[in-house]
């Protein structure tokens, strides 16, 4: 007879997401995972699968997190600019729950050349954020907000790039008004 599972399956993959963001994959030992996530390493295999498999699920469940974060705070303006700068402020401004930086620009350059699905998987997720900008400064064309005369896929790219810099500044920088002022000169492109 299965047994019922004595925990909440989003719960500890939130708590798996938190320690391969903080030491990254290699670092990351599956005893690690087993002390942070309070489960067995059993419950780990059984439900999650290998560390790898667990890594990939913890990365969905990232994207899943910082996208709910990051439509949860532009969705209350109505002003391109301040949308894009919101989309900034969520990595400026990031609390104490969750680690510094982000978990897909440290897979990026930690696995992305080792893994072809970890690569994946993450140009996925940097090419959704660039359609993000790209869509906000189309919108922001048709509204009269952004110059028409502006090239709008190139700026998405060039915010995104800003974007990832600035990700892995705050895995290091405590410097907050050194952070905005990198903001504000990325939005100074759209003037």
């Amino acid at each position: 007879m299965a047994r019922n599972k004595e925990f909440d399956e989003q719960e500890v993959l939130n708590k798996a997401m938190e320690v391969f963001w903080k030491q990254g994959y290699e670092k990351t030992s599956l005893q690690d995972l087993v002390d942070h996530m309070d489960i067995h390493r059993r419950s780990i295999y059984d439900t999650f699968g290998d560390k790898r498999a667990l890594f990939m699920k913890a990365l969905m469940h990232y994207e899943e997190t910082i996208t709910t974060r990051i439509q949860k705070k532009i969705e209350s303006t109505i002003m391109v600019k301040q949308a894009i700068r919101d989309v900034f402020e969520v990595v400026i401004h990031s609390d104490d729950q969750y680690p510094k930086g982000c978990l897909t620009v440290n897979a990026a350059v930690e696995l992305s050349l080792l893994d072809q699905e970890v690569s994946k998987r993450v140009t996925e997720m940097f090419e959704k954020t660039e359609i993000l900008f790209y869509d906000l400064l189309i919108y922001g064309q048709e509204t009269g907000e952004i110059s028409k005369s502006l090239d709008a896929k190139g700026l998405s790219h060039f915010i995104h790039n800003s974007l990832v810099g600035l990700r892995v500044l705050a895995k290091t920088m405590e410097d907050q008004k050194k952070m905005e002022s990198i903001v504000d000169l990325t939005l100074s492109t759209l003037e």
